[in-house]
């Protein structure tokens, strides 16, 4: 089913806060017939989602500005401006901001579906927005709670 071109300016896109994160749809699955999705993350110091594993989509991320320490099957690693990484289907994998300023990257996700769980799970921001409160520990327990529905485990570490 053909589909219309996407344009989209700064600041233009829905955006939502998911677990203090700022998330800003570029395309979504209804945009692209559910074979994509995109969109800008900004990560606050400190920022990222706990580790996790997907069973449906493939996530790539290209960092923008600052960096990334990405946790892939326990290894570490820092990622840079202009650097990439993919996360095939069942791959854990955490992303976090260790650094002491912002960073933004864009992630896809292939096919498109998981722009759903962060409008179901996120808090609706203004056009723009650039931070976003913490999360409460009701934003987490929703988070967790809706996660297995779209195909997500998120990995809690045992103490």
């Amino acid at each position: 089913m053909p589909h219309s071109p996407i344009l989209r300016s700064p600041p233009e896109g829905r955006t939502y806060a998911v677990v203090g994160d700022v998330y800003r749809f570029l395309a979504t699955g209804a945009e692209t017939n559910g074979k994509y999705a995109l969109f800008e993350a900004l990560v606050q110091p400190g920022g990222g989602p706990p580790p996790h594993i997907h069973s449906r989509e493939e996530e790539g991320f290209y960092i923008l500005e600052g960096e990334i320490t990405f946790t892939i099957a326990g290894r570490r690693v820092v990622a840079s401006a202009g650097m990439f990484a993919n996360m095939p289907v069942g791959t854990p994998h955490a992303f976090k901001n260790e650094s002491d300023r912002p960073a933004k990257m864009l992630i896809t996700v292939a096919p498109a579906g998981l722009e759903e769980f962060f409008s179901e799970v996120g808090v609706a921001l203004p056009e723009g927005a650039t931070t976003a409160a913490l999360p409460t520990s009701e934003d987490i327990g929703k988070l967790l709670a809706r996660a297995p529905y779209y195909g997500l485990e998120i990995l809690i570490p045992q103490h």
